[in-house]
């Protein structure tokens, strides 16, 4: 009989359902795929010549002095404060960057973000957007964050946030999100004064202590008939000088 030569070989079983790029496994290269570069060697992300002054005045992004009752330090996001109709996601994106690079301490971290009367034309970037930001992060900046208070969520987000959150948000973000739909819940994680809150977050918060189903997208009340001073009369009292009279010759 011929003499027979074995070589090594291997099987890779893909199931077609999981989505994975099968092209890496199949490539008859024997090069090692090349690792994607790090952010911090990227000079897009970190353009130290870019003037990011006028978004820093609009102070939608940062470090606040004070920490939630665990020890995490706070950054805070208002919704309300970021134009997203004219800021291009690549530069948000490297503002985000610069603000976590040079402002970020040590240790755990958590963010407050406040929904309060956010519009989806003028204030939403898109969830593709955000979660472009998010992914690009080092693993270690993920790995930090603890908690993601999310203050005021509408219905709108809820929805999103529940039947497209496990698909678009990875790294466990999905289940570190924290729905606060009241200030007074938000006290119970962090102290008074250790955040400041934005004078139209209180008011929206008050409006909604008064008419809890706004919460659910329902307004009780659209034409705030409710507010109307009650009148001291009534037709009634008229209906005797509104018979009909006899007509004479």
């Amino acid at each position: 009989m011929g003499s027979s030569t074995s070589e090594d070989f291997s099987v890779v079983v893909l199931a077609s359902d999981l989505g994975v790029d099968a092209r890496p496994f199949l490539s008859p290269s024997s090069d090692p795929p090349h690792e994607e570069e790090n952010w911090q060697d990227c000079p897009s992300y970190l353009a130290s010549d870019e003037d990011l002054s006028d978004l820093d005045t609009l102070q939608f992004f940062r470090l606040e002095s004070g920490s939630d009752k665990a020890g995490n330090r706070i950054f805070r996001i208002v919704g309300k404060y970021l134009p997203a109709p004219v800021i291009c996601g690549e530069r948000l994106k490297r503002y985000v960057f610069h603000k976590i690079y040079s402002e970020m301490p040590e240790g755990p971290y958590c963010i407050v973000y406040m929904h309060s009367t956010v519009q989806k034309e003028d204030n939403n970037p898109g969830l593709t957007i955000l979660r472009w930001i998010y992914e690009e992060l080092p693993s270690d900046c993920k790995d930090r964050l603890q908690v993601v208070y999310f203050i005021h969520p509408g219905l709108r987000s809820r929805l999103v946030l529940a039947t497209l959150g496990r698909f678009f948000l990875s790294g466990g973000l999905y289940w570190k999100i924290k729905y606060v739909s009241r200030l007074q819940y938000l006290w119970d994680d962090i102290k008074k004064g250790e955040i400041e809150i934005p004078e139209f977050v209180l008011s929206h918060d008050n409006i909604l202590e008064h008419r809890p189903l706004t919460d659910y997208g329902i307004e009780p009340d659209p034409l705030h008939l409710t507010e109307m001073p009650p009148t001291s009369y009534s037709f009634g009292r008229y209906e005797d000088k509104w018979a009909s009279r006899d007509c004479t010759s």
